[in-house]
């Protein structure tokens, strides 16, 4: 027999020790324990609101005299596309490497097209970046073989709720290697230390079933005949030709507005986000959330995961918040030019850094852009204002990666600091007076939101944490518009912008969805 959906409160021992689960799961339906073959967990996130206790929700399948199955039945068939209809897909992130797989489902022969570097080399130049031994521009955190999400982090939380089926892409995942906790935990997380095996086998399975995937392969102009895509042109003149085109470049590839834009292809501004990052030690988040007497990382238990926080408010009409909040983690140098800053943050899958860090950001509207930027930019202004700051903060910095920096306590009070504690950033940092030198829109909010964010969480203003900049590559200021039902481009027919790049996600999970949803348009189109 199957008890589904059985929902059970318990402490975080008896959800991590499955006797003691099997005890209360048994109380629970009224079985003998010996009876239950199996507990497959179908949800589960922890309850921290008690200064008592903590508690573990759970929602499980039960299996008693039936035999629990003991493989996931995973809902995806690929076949040999080998010399089926081909379609471009430029860009090998989640949009790009999940409509590619989506493509081969329907029939379709994907050819990828990745400006970047295939994973294990991009770990190379990665290293470099974290050496202080330059950038390269493409291949970094941004550009390479799963894009920007490959090596910061892996969250696969949404707060969309509206976007599709949301199960598949984890399935996929999943079924690609990610552990099964993914399946089931309310903020879902792979890791980046597990990322890039998943990737590659997800590159293999497309290469497997006959679609292509070309690394190095630049796009730097569209083949366009009477408002119809014909194909692509790369960086070497060579041409790729299709009837069907997934642009799924990214929020960072600033050279694919600029191309969109000289050839006359329409695009929209659109509001994003610029803040700092913000990083605590782990401990303290913990000593918070948890609400722990003392500050030490065994008071937390071994059945307790590093915690996180979600956090939001307004000020003077625009929203402040967290964003990408990584327990456990590091800050890792995000830029894709020199004489560039940029911060992100990732966490490896066990989550196990003594720091904790998030970016805090400030939400902006085009109408926030200064005048100027308008008048010289046009449609791209928000594009030079974000690009504008992150040489601001290179200039801030002390050379090459090492990022401008600054207490928490001392930002919000204005003050210079004159030292530093350690920090997980890599490549180093150096003290700055960052509320005097970041725009006044955003640093003046900055400062009164994590003011407000202490009132939340008492002890998050302290001198023991720092903010880092700049966090600005949140999500593109450009959207590239579409058609609502075809999702073609508006104006180009066959042209089918996709994920954070076209401006119609918001991380993996998001983009990866975009990226099917594009790829079963195109079939219904071509079929």
């Amino acid at each position: 027999m199957v008890y589904n959906n059985i929902e059970l409160t318990v402490s975080p021992e008896v959800a991590a020790i499955e006797a003691q689960l099997k005890t209360v799961i048994a109380k629970t339906i009224e079985v003998d324990a010996e009876s239950i073959n199996g507990v497959r967990i179908i949800r589960q996130s922890i309850d921290a609101r008690s200064r008592h206790e903590i508690k573990i929700n759970l929602s499980v399948d039960v299996y008693t005299d039936d035999t629990m199955p003991d493989k996931i039945e995973y809902p995806f068939h690929y076949q040999d596309v080998s010399h089926a209809t081909p379609v471009i897909v430029v860009g090998c992130g989640p949009a790009g490497l999940f409509g590619a797989l989506r493509l081969i489902e329907l029939g379709l022969k994907p050819i990828l097209l990745e400006r970047g570097k295939e994973v294990s080399e991009r770990k190379v130049d990665i290293a470099q970046i974290n050496r202080n031994n330059g950038i390269n521009p493409e291949s970094n955190y941004c550009f390479g073989e799963g894009g920007a999400g490959t090596f910061s982090d892996g969250k696969l939380f949404s707060r969309s709720k509206k976007r599709g089926n949301f199960m598949r892409i984890l399935l996929k995942f999943n079924q690609n290697g990610a552990a099964d906790e993914i399946l089931y935990e309310a903020h879902p997380h792979i890791g980046t230390d597990k990322l890039p095996d998943i990737i590659k086998k997800m590159r293999e399975t497309i290469v497997e079933h006959g679609g292509e995937v070309h690394f190095k392969t630049k796009v730097t102009e569209l083949i366009i005949s009477d408002n119809r895509i014909k194909g692509v042109r790369t960086e070497e003149g060579n041409e790729y030709l299709s009837e069907a085109v997934i642009l799924a470049t990214g929020h960072s590839a600033r050279d694919v507005y600029e191309m969109l834009n000289r050839q006359g292809v329409e695009l929209e501004q659109k509001g994003f986000a610029m803040g700092v990052r913000i990083e605590h030690p782990q401990e303290q988040i913990d000593q918070i959330q948890y609400h722990l007497k003392a500050m030490h990382k065994e008071d937390r238990g071994k059945y307790l995961p590093a915690a996180s926080y979600s956090l939001v408010t307004q000020v003077e009409g625009r929203g402040v918040y967290s964003f990408c909040m990584c327990p456990g983690g590091f800050i890792v140098p995000a830029a894709t030019f020199e004489k560039e800053t940029v911060v992100n943050g990732m966490s490896p899958s066990r989550r196990n850094s003594p720091f904790a860090n998030s970016g805090i950001v400030v939400e902006i509207r085009p109408e926030d852009i200064e005048a100027h930027y308008k008048e010289e930019y046009g449609v791209l202004a928000g594009l030079k204002f974000q690009e504008r700051y992150e040489k601001v903060a290179f200039q801030n910095g002390g050379g090459k990666a090492i990022a401008p920096a600054q207490r928490v306590s001392d930002f919000v009070r204005g003050k210079y600091t004159n030292d530093l504690p350690e920090t997980s950033y890599v490549p180093g940092i150096v003290p700055s007076a960052m509320h005097f030198w970041l725009p006044e829109h955003i640093g003046k909010r900055l400062q009164s939101g994590i003011k407000e964010f202490d009132n939340k969480m008492h002890g998050f203003v302290t001198n023991e944490a720092i903010i880092v900049g700049v966090e600005s590559r949140t999500s593109s200021p450009v959207r590239i518009p579409r058609n609502p039902d075809t999702l073609e481009h508006i104006q180009i027919h066959g042209l089918y912008p996709s994920g954070e790049g076209a401006g119609y996600a918001g991380g993996i999970t998001s983009s990866a969805l975009d990226g099917e949803k594009c790829a079963e348009k195109i079939a219904e189109w071509l079929k």
